[in-house]
């Protein structure tokens, strides 16, 4: 569940908790509601040598929230390059913007579960 990582990571991905940016915190409210509550997901989660913003081992579906910074070239190159890592780990990664967390909820939601179901179908 957290594919080796460090001590260091896990202590780092506590303090983060207590530090949430409001997108995150808007999607940690989404994520406590109706018709995701069948699903656990942990917020700041270690995954080797990552912290995902929300983790479902469940269903090995990461989910981050990025801030305006993941509009930068090197940052995208850098999210790429996570993804990939994760998916390699056999983890799909959905990414949102805190503008859609915090302005399109319903849409949001709609894409989130998409994903979840295609997630469920691909178990089958």
């Amino acid at each position: 569940m957290f594919y080796g990582a460090s001590m260091e990571l896990f202590k780092f991905a506590e303090k983060m908790r207590y530090a949430p940016t409001k997108g995150e915190e808007g999607m940690w409210s989404l994520l406590k509601t109706e018709p995701l509550t069948d699903y656990k997901f942990r917020r700041q989660h270690p995954i080797a040598r990552y912290i995902a913003d929300f983790y479902s081992h469940q269903l090995k579906l990461v989910i981050e929230i990025d801030g305006g910074y993941h509009r930068c070239s090197f940052q995208k190159e850098y999210d790429d390059f996570r993804d990939e890592d994760m998916q390699e780990l056999g983890i799909s990664v959905i990414r949102f913007t805190n503008e859609d967390v915090l302005q399109n909820n319903t849409k949001l939601l709609k894409r989130l579960l998409e994903e979840i179901q295609s997630l469920r179908n691909d178990k089958i």
